[in-house]
């Protein structure tokens, strides 16, 4: 895959001498999460604040790794797993599904080792749905109407997501981050590495219904109904829909229960 720089992000980078992949690489920052040693290599992300040339910050997560690779069928040698990522967070910003927002993408073989980095902003304001029911359970539920807010906002994303046939694979509150405010509610998913085009909607729906409704902990059972009947468009459980919902909720005990 070609490297990726968009020009927004060229000349930030340029202002901070760090428009190359050499000096990203070499770039010494603290790790924000310890590398992954798996897969036969590494992968870890750090995080940088740029200077922007106008005045002001801007946050990226760095994310490198060396000889971490996954084999597919077109890649029976392996490929750096920043491909699928980079590939699927542009399939989202295509389909306008709120995302990270991609900084940089390249791959280089050097002295046999393969080596990628993958940058994207910073979510800065924005906390994860997980982070954001937990606060509630312990400060106190909103009230309806903001609750409804939200779910409306995370079932739309869901419901582009399905329309594309893509399927998150890990829908999971941990993954939706949330910036909300009496007057602003952004929603970005995250952690797209496993994402995946199905043949059909459905086929890319049930499994991130199901795996949101299993890690919704915190949400009461007329939330989890209220965000299936947003999700579906509906005002009430017609056959149809009963019918998935109790495939839901089947499974979703099912893999509890293991």
């Amino acid at each position: 895959m070609e490297d990726y720089l968009p020009n927004r992000w060229r000349e930030i980078l340029h202002h901070n001498d760090l428009d190359s992949f050499d000096k990203l690489w070499d770039l010494q920052l603290d790790w924000f999460e310890e590398p992954n040693q798996r897969r036969g290599g590494w992968s870890g992300v750090s995080r940088c604040d740029l200077d922007l040339p106008e005045g002001g910050k801007a946050g990226v997560f760095i994310k490198r790794q060396e000889n971490h690779i996954t084999r597919t069928l077109f890649h029976p040698f392996g490929m750096s797993t920043f491909i699928r990522e980079i590939q699927n967070i542009l399939r989202f910003k295509k389909a306008a599904i709120p995302a990270l927002e991609p900084v940089y993408f390249a791959v280089r073989k050097v002295e046999g080792d393969l080596r990628a980095i993958l940058c994207t902003e910073a979510l800065d304001g924005y906390e994860p749905l997980e982070s954001l029911v937990e606060r509630w359970l312990k400060d106190g539920w909103p009230d309806r109407k903001n609750r409804q807010r939200l779910m409306e906002a995370v079932a739309s994303v869901m419901a582009r997501m399905h329309d594309h046939k893509i399927q998150h694979n890990c829908f999971y509150p941990k993954h939706i981050f949330v910036r909300l405010s009496e007057t602003e509610l952004c929603i970005r998913i995250i952690d797209l590495e496993k994402a995946k085009i199905k043949m059909f909607r459905r086929h890319a729906s049930f499994r991130d219904l199901y795996a949101l409704n299993r890690h919704a902990n915190g949400w009461s059972r007329t939330d989890r109904l209220r965000f299936f009947l947003l999700y579906l468009g509906r005002e009430r459980l017609d056959r149809e829909a009963k019918i998935l919902w109790r495939k839901i909720v089947k499974r979703t005990i099912r893999k509890t229960k293991r």
